[in-house]
């Protein structure tokens, strides 16, 4: 193997060397520059030996400074060993110790002593700028309110600032720095109200002509007053009564509590109404003009552009005249709110007397309370905020006891006749008395703001009450019922008293009483739920997140009412009242009728077949009771019940007389022509009673007669009149015949099954009749 071929790590270097001759000797005259070439390759050699030579020098250098740096390292880490040793044996010996404890508590009380020295010093330097404040702000006074305001701005952020601190509470400096601050308030009201007395006194305020101007130095003092309170007023929320007003008010006040609160007899409680209230509400009626006249325009110019602007309480002299007479009023109603719950009678009244004299100062001054937007909520509010439930139970049993007192009055179940005219719905005195009741109540609470407090009305007063109406209804009907029917007489009994009083009208008198009256509240329920009060009282519970603290749960339907189910249950009520009024019509024609329909002298014989004179006619005498139970009937329920309920239950109780003449007597009896010509002359003195009281109210017996006119037919006709053979050969003979035969008579309604039973109860059609 040649060294080319050898794996040795030098192979490479022989082949570079190689190919480093190849190209330096590729022509024998390369050779005579042979000592050139070797020339070169050593001095290649001998820079690149000099450059490792270097290269070693310095990999020695780094080596050795890195074996020094090592051994500093060590060092290093040995001292810091060595320290945190001795640290730790002189923390060790010291927590031992109790000489740092000593030194503490010898350094404490002076370090302690000089906190305070400090203290004191940072509390006389703020004392000093409280006082020097509380000067500035005086030195203003009564020339220039507003240059007075700056300095107690300064010192009233001062105390916020302070209060605001963590640990102020502890700190008697700013209880002292915010006192002085409200003693300055005062003062510099009191400063300025005293000018203004002054002017008051000196135009003998208020003995002025109501119709005359003040003075330009009485304005500018209000003016004065009111730039003194324009910060406070529009950075509270509160209400500020507008201090000139308030002062122009004293006299007024002091006469409140002369006649109000003091031993008169006009003091007395129960005189709120009729005179302390009336006062009130004359005194500002009586000043109106001249407050408006005078300030309305220095008031509006004050208050332009601010967050105040739209407040009628101070853009409006009247409303902010009410606005001071109020505090001493408020002080007058709360005080007698404390005496009346002790007097549930006295409280339902004075209520009643509060929100009119609120409603008053509403809509005849325009007083909205500084609330723009929801308007004042009033006195009674504030009353209701802690009285309310004493005044709600007060309210509820007052209305319990007058429901108790309807119901069991004498004439309660009376029905009213006087109460509308014929062909109105007629309800009892019970029904009548107790809607004035839910009025009644309505009138309590129809001015109250929350609406937590009307839903309690309604729900708790006013549904407890129709819950027990209807009870009562329902209680009527279910003893009508056990009372008229075998199995309720079996299994509850019944008195004869009872009995009796169902007999002739009575069964009718009592169930037209239940729908009279369940009609009765329908009405005034529909009504009453498209009202303003109610319909905006619906509104606020459908808009309402939270269900109200009862149980009454309104359903969300928008297009509903809010009586919808209590008009619903009595609905309810009315239509099972009806439909036993039509059993009970129904059972007492069938019981009238018997002898008529079981009456045998339709086919008597050895008459003449035709009559000459129908006139020679006369009714049945067996008709003579029904006619007379009709007419009866008729009389009662005409003057009893409403046109459309009238006519409602008369159809149904005319179809089933139609029904019974029908079956008991038409389609089971058998007639000659006199038999035939009676029966119908007794069906027109039927239908002429029937269109006596309700007009067109015949047309219920329209399928029984033109049953009668098709019995009717005569035997021997005259021409264009069909006979009773005619008509039978030809509806016997096919349906199409039979058809074309009731057509032609106009008997539409009948069918040809009906047609040749009927032609079948002629006598003259039997087999023992020849034609």
């Amino acid at each position: 193997m040649s060294s080319f071929d050898s794996p040795s790590p030098d192979g490479d270097i022989d082949i570079r060397v190689e190919d480093y001759l190849d190209d330096k000797l590729q022509a024998p005259a390369d050779l005579e520059a042979l000592d050139e070439l070797l020339a070169s390759v050593e001095l290649q050699r001998n820079q690149l030996q000099s450059q490792l030579d270097d290269a070693v020098k310095d990999l020695e250098q780094a080596r050795r400074t890195t074996e020094d740096r090592g051994d500093t390292l060590q060092i290093r880490i040995d001292e810091f060993n060595a320290l945190q040793a001795s640290i730790d044996e002189r923390v060790h010996i010291a927590a031992a110790s109790d000489a740092p404890s000593e030194a503490i508590a010898r350094l404490q009380r002076p370090m302690q002593k000089l906190k305070a020295v400090d203290m004191a010093q940072r509390y006389l330097i703020m004392l000093q700028d409280v006082e020097n404040l509380r000067k500035e702000a005086r030195s203003h006074l009564p020339d220039s309110p507003k240059a007075a305001l700056e300095p107690y701005s300064q010192l009233k952020q001062l105390a916020m600032r302070l209060r605001s601190l963590p640990g102020s509470e502890d700190l008697h400096l700013v209880e002292h720095v915010e006192k002085v601050a409200e003693t300055l308030w005062d003062e510099m009201k009191e400063t300025m109200s005293v000018e203004m007395d002054a002017i008051l006194t000196k135009r003998q305020w208020p003995r002025v002509d109501k119709e005359s101007q003040m003075d330009q130095e009485w304005l500018a003092c209000f003016e004065k007053l009111v730039d003194l309170q324009m910060p406070e007023i529009l950075h509270s929320s509160d209400i500020i009564p507008l201090l000139p007003v308030d002062v122009m008010a004293k006299i007024f006040v002091a006469e409140f509590r002369f006649h109000f609160l003091s031993d008169k007899p006009t003091s007395a409680p129960q005189s709120m109404g009729t005179h302390c209230f009336p006062w009130f509400l004359s005194t500002v009626e009586k000043w109106e003009d001249f407050f408006r006249d005078n300030l309305a325009h220095l008031l509006a110019a004050k208050f332009v552009n601010t967050s105040a602007a739209d407040k009628m309480i101070y853009v409006d002299p009247v409303c902010a005249l009410i606005t001071s007479l109020l505090t001493i009023m408020r002080e007058k109603v709360l005080a007698v709110a404390d005496e009346a719950v002790m007097n549930p009678s006295f409280l339902s009244g004075f209520m009643g007397q509060l929100m009119t004299f609120d409603e008053n100062l509403r809509t005849r001054f325009n007083y909205d309370g500084g609330d723009s937007e929801d308007g004042w909520p009033g006195l009674t509010a504030e009353v209701l905020d802690e009285h309310f439930d004493a005044w709600f139970q007060a309210e509820r049993t007052f209305a319990l006891e007058r429901f108790d007192s309807i119901m069991n009055s004498d004439d309660s179940r009376k029905i009213d006749y006087d109460f509308a005219e014929t062909g109105k719905m007629k309800p009892t005195y019970a029904a009548v008395r107790t809607t004035d009741l839910l009025r009644t109540v309505t009138s309590k609470y129809d001015r109250l703001r929350k609406t937590k407090y009307k839903v309690k009305f309604l729900t708790k007063i006013q549904l407890d009450i129709l819950d027990g109406y209807h009870d009562r209804l329902r209680g009527s009907l279910e003893a009508y019922q056990s009372m008229t029917s075998t199995l309720g007489r079996t299994l509850h009994g019944a008195s004869k008293e009872q009995l009796a009083a169902l007999q002739g009208l009575g069964a009718l008198e009592t169930l037209c009483k239940v729908i009279g009256s369940a009609d009765h509240i329908v009405n005034c329920l529909t009504e009453w739920g498209d009202e303003e009060f109610f319909t905006v009282l619906w509104d606020e519970l459908l808009r309402s997140d939270k269900a109200p603290e009862d149980d009454f749960q309104p359903s969300r339907d928008k297009d509903g009412a809010i009586f919808d189910e209590t008009i619903s249950a009595f609905a309810a009520r009315r239509k099972t009242a009806e439909d036993l009024l039509v059993a009970s019509l129904t059972d007492a024609h069938t019981k009238a009728f018997r002898g008529y329909a079981q009456k045998v002298q339709w086919t008597t014989v050895g008459e003449s077949a035709m009559l000459d004179d129908l006139s020679d006619l006369s009714i049945t005498p067996e008709l003579d009771e029904p006619l007379a139970i009709l007419k009866q009937n008729f009389e009662f329920l005409v003057k009893t019940l409403s046109s459309a309920s009238y006519r409602r239950v008369w159809r149904e109780a005319l179809r089933k007389v139609q029904d019974l003449l029908w079956t008991s007597i038409l389609m089971r009896q058998s007639f000659t022509t006199l038999g035939a010509a009676q029966f119908a002359f007794d069906q027109q003195a039927l239908m002429a009673m029937v269109e006596r009281y309700i007009p067109s109210g015949a047309g219920a017996f329209d399928m029984l007669s033109e049953g009668t006119r098709l019995l009717s037919l005569p035997t021997e006709g005259t021409p264009g009149v069909m006979t009773l053979k005619e008509a039978s050969d030809r509806v016997f003979k096919d349906n199409d015949e039979a058809r074309k035969v009731l057509e032609e008579l106009r008997l539409e309604g009948l069918g040809n099954g009906n047609a040749r039973a009927i032609l079948q109860r002629r006598v003259e059609n039997s087999e023992n009749i020849g034609w």
